[in-house]
């Protein structure tokens, strides 16, 4: 067999550049600097190709490929931001701000005014009007922000968790993610590790904490911080971040290019920090 080549050349917007052979087109265009919108993808996860946001335009292909999973190839000439791309970005932002409601996420909200999507050229469908699931004091599922983009299927299966207990269930406009059988999260095999909320890029799955604080409309950002500490129930090591508004804690996530986690967390570090702020040491406190 002839050897393997070393590094492959591929031309990204005029740039050349060497990759090591299996670098996708994503990775590749980050090493030079060249930013490719996502949403489905996440660096601690395995690719899925569900939103079509990352798609850029391949010379000698047919169809615009996905730069998230597509691998580079020896003399490619890939254009990111090519007319054909821009197109396709915004309409695929203009279809999910149809449907469902993308105003507590920041990123796609810096999407819609960069490629200038307008979902008020579309009448129908209109957006979804499901109810928020509250089954539990953890987290909660708004169904109306979810743009199905399987990070929390993902999560939950054989990228982190291992416990499969959602997938997608429905079709079309009826498509949602579903415990088997929509049976209520509690008594389903949910083990709340909380790693679908800790992926999801749309606030579709929030803490309860953070709910409650936007339903009392005392959610604040300028009133936000977070401090790295390490989790304290056993001798693991994960790093944790603790997210504050008036010192009191609303959510807890872990960085997903950290060594021992991956952004991944157990039910007790993500969920279990209660202790920190009880309402016995509350009233002693005001006392």
């Amino acid at each position: 067999m002839p050897p393997q080549p070393t590094e492959i050349a591929v031309t990204i917007n005029g740039q050349s550049v060497d990759v090591a052979p299996g670098t996708s087109i994503l990775d590749a265009a980050k090493s030079v600097g060249i930013e490719i919108p996502t949403l489905c993808w996440a660096s601690n996860l395995t690719p899925v190709n569900a939103c079509r946001l990352c798609v850029v335009e391949l010379e000698g292909s047919r169809t615009l490929v996905p730069a998230c999973s597509r691998e580079c190839e020896q003399g490619s000439v890939i254009h990111t931001e090519s007319e054909r791309v821009v197109l396709n970005r915004k309409m695929v932002l203009e279809f999910l701000d149809t449907t469902n409601d993308l105003t507590q996420s920041a990123e796609l909200q810096e999407l819609l005014l960069r490629y200038h999507a307008d979902s008020s050229r579309y009448t129908e469908p209109n957006q979804m009007q499901d109810d928020t699931k509250i089954e539990d004091d953890l987290f909660v599922r708004a169904y109306d922000r979810c743009v199905l983009c399987y990070k929390c299927v993902e999560a939950c299966g054989d990228d982190a968790q291992f416990t499969f207990a959602i997938s997608m269930a429905g079709r079309g406009f009826d498509t949602r993610v579903s415990t088997e059988f929509d049976t209520p999260l509690p008594e389903s095999a949910c083990v709340y590790c909380g790693n679908c909320v800790g992926v999801c890029p749309t606030n579709a799955l929030q803490f309860k904490t953070e709910f409650d604080l936007r339903e009392a409309s005392d959610w604040n950002p300028e009133r936000h911080n977070s401090t790295q500490t390490i989790c304290s129930y056993c001798g693991v090591g994960c790093t944790l971040e603790l997210h504050t508004q008036d010192n009191k804690i609303f959510k807890v996530t872990s960085p997903a290019d950290h060594s021992v986690t991956s952004g991944h967390l157990c039910i007790k570090g993500r969920f279990g920090w209660q202790y920190v702020q009880p309402p016995t040491r509350r009233s002693l406190s005001s006392g």
